[in-house]
């Protein structure tokens, strides 16, 4: 007799056999299935929000799901064009995926990607690299240099003041165009280095010490270990460390601060975008005076011809300039000056949650040379136990940069667009 259609499979399935075949087609099925068009698993869907400000041209990131941590290998495309965009894994704390927005997102609108694991090792990028040379750490964006950093001692250039040789700093450091930006041993202040950190007049152990001038020979800052380093299609980065030295102790040099200095530099081609994240700890259980000083801290010294020509100029978030801006408190500053027949510079981005934000920048009207001096307000202290932290970007460029343009770039850095998985 002819079994109707359900009881034909019903008795299909009794049989061990066919139980067994039937699940092994399931099976295979169930794993061909992203071939034939269905989703990973393992993805997600992010939303970038722009939130109440206009953006072009920032980093957003998102704390990945327990599904995709163990992955090293992202890959993140736009659900509106279908566009693969460059992903790279943050490994600090919680691993997070980092990616750069290059398109301009009104105020109140959103970007949707879809992010999963990469199925196969992507292309060059042309991304970031970062490589040492035995004496310096070169981090380059699509081959063109951008900075390096000097953890070997460069020696005074005058053999007369050998005080004046120099670990633990960034320079050289070069605009887009390849146009150097910072000078060192300069004549006049042989010793301003680049972009370092340092305090100029500090109290420790009831002596006073000196990390900022070394003709004084009350102390030094020092390079002391490249923690790592490494590159990316997203990112490069080095992390450092160094060291404040009090040189008067009396049984000998004895460290004083020591000093987590992390760069990390984003595949932006013009300008150049560096994150510079430093923070000071006690060495040991004797607290730090930083005793109130109108400059110290973190540091820039422009471009030698700007010194002989002084005609450097300075433009901050308040729309002040040389002539004005000295100990104002800017969100930001711009240091820039001629070259031929064009100007390149350097802008610094002061970060909300930097102590005293916004702090007094000391801007030098004969020397182009700035920094942001939270000394200037008062002395504190750096107790055991309690770091002291401060960041601040770096934008890198050819021409001015206008103020309308700074103060987007100052947004994106201090409240940049916040990114959400919507979608598992």
């Amino acid at each position: 007799m002819k079994l109707p259609v359900a009881s034909a499979r019903a008795s299909f399935l009794r049989e061990p056999a066919m139980l067994r075949f039937a699940f092994g087609v399931f099976v295979l099925l169930t794993a061909c299935c992203p071939l034939l068009g269905g989703a990973d698993p393992a993805e997600v869907i992010v939303e970038v929000r722009a939130g109440e400000h206009d953006r072009e041209g920032w980093v957003a990131s998102v704390e990945l799901p327990p599904a995709l941590r163990a992955c090293r290998q992202l890959r993140l495309v736009r659900l509106d064009n279908g566009q693969a965009t460059p992903v790279q894994v943050e490994e600090a704390g919680i691993p997070r995926a980092c990616w750069c927005v290059r398109e301009k997102l009104p105020a109140g609108k959103t970007l949707r990607y879809r992010l999963g694991p990469a199925t196969d090792q992507p292309a060059d990028s042309g991304g970031v690299s970062v490589t040492d040379d035995g004496k310096r750490l070169w981090v380059k964006v699509a081959g063109r240099n951008v900075l390096a950093y000097n953890h070997a001692v460069v020696p005074s250039p005058n053999p007369a003041e050998p005080y004046y040789a120099k670990s633990g700093y960034l320079h050289p450091v070069f605009s887009p165009s390849g146009q150097l930006v910072t000078d060192d041993f300069n004549p006049d202040h042989p010793h301003q280095h680049g972009i370092m950190f340092a305090w100029r007049k500090t109290t420790f152990e009831g002596r006073s010490t000196n990390g900022w001038d070394q003709k004084s020979q009350l102390g030094r800052v020092e390079h002391v270990r490249v923690v790592r380093f490494g590159g990316g299609p997203v990112f490069g980065f080095l992390s450092l460390g160094l060291r404040q030295v009090d040189l008067t102790a009396p049984g000998g040099p004895k460290p004083v601060l020591n000093l987590a200095f992390d760069v990390r530099v984003y595949n932006f081609a013009d300008p150049f975008v560096v994150d510079l994240d430093a923070t000071h700890t006690c060495a040991s259980q004797s607290p730090v005076v930083i005793e109130q000083i109108e400059y110290g801290g973190l540091m820039f010294r422009g471009r030698a011809e700007w010194t002989r020509n002084h005609q450097h100029d300075y433009l901050t978030s308040e729309g002040k300039t040389k002539r004005n801006g000295d100990q104002s408190r800017p969100r930001w500053v711009q240091l820039y000056g001629p070259l031929e027949q064009r100007f390149l510079g350097l802008s610094v981005l002061d970060h909300p949650d930097n102590f005293r934000f916004p702090q007094p920048s000391r801007l030098a009207a004969e020397t182009p040379y700035f920094c942001f001096a939270p000394a200037s307000l008062g002395s504190f202290s750096i107790e055991p136990g309690k770091p002291n932290r401060a960041r601040y970007r770096f934008l890198t460029h050819d021409g001015k940069l206008d103020s309308a343009t700074l103060d987007r770039c100052w947004q994106a850095y201090a409240q940049p667009p916040t990114a959400v998985i919507v979608s598992p």
